[in-house]
């Protein structure tokens, strides 16, 4: 790219911002040299100097100022290989679909992105929900592989910019359920414990941070217990008002409480055996969140086959969590 380009905003990039505008456009273009022709006025939108983060809008022209033969390579086109078998797997977990958003019902196993030694994950499996799209659908959000429940993808990059706000302005109330060992106390309340990782910045697991500690990452959860079974389990649901890596899982070890079949927080206690699965119990059921089109939208997803059999044993009904989080601020 030897010449200055006029390139105009798409309708489906409504709403992006301008430096993921460029990532889309030229990934081989640097940040850095990004912010350096911001900087110097090369950039602009509309004839006007713009930084990063400002928000383009269809229709706008973004002016774009010779880049070099290669840092103007496009995005080479992903070579994926989806078999009919997961096509078919994952548009079996779609329980809502309109023209901006889809939701899934992830069940538990299912990494939400690759990683080492993870070859199938449901972003992989994402070009089977183009269906009259001209585009594949985007992940807003995650879940723990272990984690099944509800997730939203985006259809457009205008709807993943307005689902990206909703959740980083907080706007977005999801609700967990779980089951856990021990019944909390008190019986409905809300830990603010700032979490920490535990082996660097790429490390998995969390824990309560240390006073001063530089990495800590400020983390705050709702919870309510919705029906204890004696003094081994108690059902409780979660309400995350932070979105930190594991943030239910170590926050619910540190009442003193473990998420059943979750080993990496509870050790042993966390497996007690019987006729309950092994399997992690912790399920995003619902979702409250501003639709991209306006107004709000909710939706809840059915639980996992093992919950619902450790449901079942339980003699646990699922009407008993409606208003778990009354008297309870958000």
């Amino acid at each position: 790219m030897k010449e200055v380009a006029q390139i105009g905003v798409a309708a489906d990039e409504d709403g992006i911002r301008l430096d993921r505008w460029f990532k889309r456009h030229f990934p081989a273009l640097t940040h850095g040299r990004l912010e350096k022709l911001l900087r110097t006025g090369q950039v602009r939108v509309d004839g006007a100097r713009a930084k990063a983060n400002a928000r383009l809008e269809a229709g706008q022209t973004v002016r774009v100022p010779p880049l070099g033969e290669e840092a103007a390579k496009p995005a080479p086109k992903p070579e994926r290989a989806l078999s009919d078998k997961d096509a078919a797997f994952v548009r079996s977990l779609v329980i809502h679909k309109d023209k901006s958003l889809i939701v899934l019902n992830k069940p538990a196993g299912l990494a939400v992105q690759g990683g080492t030694k993870t070859e199938r994950h449901l972003d992989g499996m994402l070009d089977a929900l183009t269906f009259e799209a001209k585009e594949r659908p985007r992940l807003v959000h995650r879940l723990d592989r272990d984690t099944s429940g509800v997730i939203v993808l985006a259809r457009s990059a205008k709807s993943a910019a307005a689902l990206g706000r909703a959740f980083q302005q907080k706007d977005a109330r999801k609700i967990y359920w779980a089951l856990v060992v021990g019944t909390p106390a008190p019986l409905q309340g809300t830990i603010d414990l700032a979490l920490a990782k535990q082996g660097g910045p790429r490390a998995e697991r969390v824990s309560p941070a240390d006073i001063g500690d530089e990495d800590a990452q400020h983390a705050v959860t709702h919870y309510s217990v919705v029906t204890s079974v004696s003094t081994k389990f108690a059902w409780v649901a979660f309400m995350p008002l932070t979105g930190r890596t594991h943030q239910i899982r170590a926050h619910a070890r540190a009442i003193g409480t473990p998420i059943v079949g979750d080993g990496k927080y509870g050790g042993i206690t966390a497996h007690p055996g019987g006729e309950i699965p092994r399997q992690l119990h912790l399920h995003a059921r619902s979702i409250d969140i501003a639709h991209p089109d306006g107004g709000r939208f909710f939706i809840e997803a059915e639980l996992p086959p093992h919950m619902k059999k450790s449901w079942k044993l339980l003699g646990l009904e699922e009407r008993d969590a409606e208003g778990a989080f009354d008297g309870l601020e958000r």
